[in-house]
């Protein structure tokens, strides 16, 4: 299970970096070939700096992310920990879910997509608020619960893009491979946080039953 994690998480920042790299195009005078496609958009200005704007935030966040969830930097440094939360809480809240939302609402797919892609924003934001709210009351299992499910809202840029290049290698109808691609990863990510959250809760609760039955049995 360890390796699967650690697999896991790789695979994550490999594909975070990658992304950032693709996008460093954005930031060029050529406008990109998919920004074109998009063409004409209304204050297009403003949506050339929301997609900066996000592509930044981005390449902050999902690191940031990666970073906190990682229980040496937690036992080691928590003050680091501490600072590198509250950082990428600021990241997301007021830069990533922002542009993002705005970019949705010219999303490739038109409603389907936009939603889609507010209902990730909404799950990342409303998470993050709530594993703020959990660290400061000192509810850590709470806490991590909401954590993951930025990270796991976070991860879909990267599942995303990789269910589409097997979409496209297979030649699959390109707007179902879309809509496919944004609405499994965002669902199944939430879907899977709450059943790790559930098979640590069952965990913990067996192990304090056994504890609470050795110690009486001790008696």
């Amino acid at each position: 299970m360890r390796f699967i994690r650690s697999a896991w998480l790789l695979t994550l920042a490999v594909g975070s970096a990658a992304i950032t790299l693709g996008s460093l195009a954005y930031f060029g005078t050529d406008l990109p070939e998919f920004v074109i496609e998009k063409l004409p958009l209304p204050w297009e200005h403003v949506w050339l700096g929301a997609l900066k704007l996000h592509v930044v935030a981005a390449a902050l966040a999902l690191p940031g992310c990666l970073v906190l969830v990682s229980q040496t930097a937690l036992k080691r440094l928590p003050a680091f920990h501490r600072w590198a939360g509250r950082a990428t809480a600021v990241v997301v809240l007021l830069a990533l879910v922002p542009s993002g939302s705005y970019l949705a609402l010219f999303a490739k797919g038109g409603l389907p997509s936009t939603v889609g892609f507010l209902v990730s924003g909404a799950i990342a934001a409303i998470a993050m608020v709530q594993a703020v709210r959990e660290a400061r009351a000192r509810h850590f299992a709470a806490h991590r619960r909401f954590a993951l499910h930025v990270l796991a809202q976070l991860s879909v840029a990267v599942t995303s893009r990789a269910m589409l290049f097997v979409f496209d290698a297979i030649a699959f109808e390109d707007e179902p491979a879309y809509l496919v691609s944004l609405w499994l990863p965002v669902a199944a990510s939430a879907l899977a946080v709450e059943l790790i959250s559930w098979r640590n809760h069952a965990h913990l609760s067996r192990s304090s039953r056994l504890s609470a039955r050795l110690r009486a049995a001790s008696i």
